[in-house]
């Protein structure tokens, strides 16, 4: 569980792609498997092999950690429903350990599965913090809402305006130089992760739309 409280900007050192092989072959479609080297001297201070470390919002396990860098694998479906795909070598990317227990929660409740990607529309900067518009999946939206709480690249993030197939998000100048949503331009990709009690109470009044939302059929007893 995370916070969506960036802990450090890394950096992507190394990606080696596995793919086109009969075990990287799902119905006949070739998919592809990846794994990780990435730099982040304060989130491996700690970390050792089977840790938790968030990568722009996409909870990774740690493989092995050496000299401030770590590695992780990331499977075919992570890489699909995920802007880690679109990474190379000298990318930025936001990271967070996971929470400790008795710790402060700064953000809100993050559990590190990416609900689906949206994109940068728009920035409008101001004197004092910068507006940004992303667009969002139609069956994302309705776990929106104005001043509730979505994850955008791992970033936790307070909703300005929530529209049907946008947000927006107001951001301020810390958040701009301490992650990658200050880099971020029109037209790239953002991970995003939704309010997962949303989820739940629309499951547990029997609505559908969270299995809609993660591409699957609901099924009702």
């Amino acid at each position: 569980m995370f916070t969506g409280i960036v802990e450090e900007l890394g950096e992507v050192v190394a990606v080696e792609e596995f793919g086109d092989s009969p075990s990287a072959t799902a119905g006949g479609i070739p998919s592809r498997s990846a794994r990780f080297r990435l730099r982040g001297p304060l989130v491996t201070e700690d970390a050792k092999h089977g840790d938790s470390i968030a990568v722009n919002g996409v909870c990774l396990t740690v493989v092995d950690t050496a000299d401030g860098e770590f590695t992780a694998d990331v499977m075919a479906e992570t890489l699909k429903r995920s802007s880690l795909g679109a990474l190379a070598t000298g990318s930025r990317v936001n990271l967070e350990r996971p929470m400790a227990l008795g710790g402060r929660l700064g953000g809100h409740l993050v559990q590190g599965h990416v609900d689906g990607t949206g994109t940068v529309v728009e920035r409008v900067p101001g004197e004092h913090w910068e507006i940004v518009k992303v667009a969002l999946p139609a069956p994302l939206a309705r776990y929106v809402v104005e001043k509730g709480s979505i994850t955008v690249d791992g970033v936790s993030l307070t909703v300005v305006e929530a529209g049907d197939d946008f947000f927006t998000v107001s951001l301020i100048p810390t958040t701009l130089a301490l992650t990658t949503l200050g880099i971020k331009q029109p037209g790239d990709p953002v991970n995003l992760e939704v309010d997962v009690l949303a989820k739940y109470v629309e499951r547990l009044l029997g609505r559908p739309g969270a299995q809609e939302a993660a591409g699957t059929e609901e099924v009702v007893a």
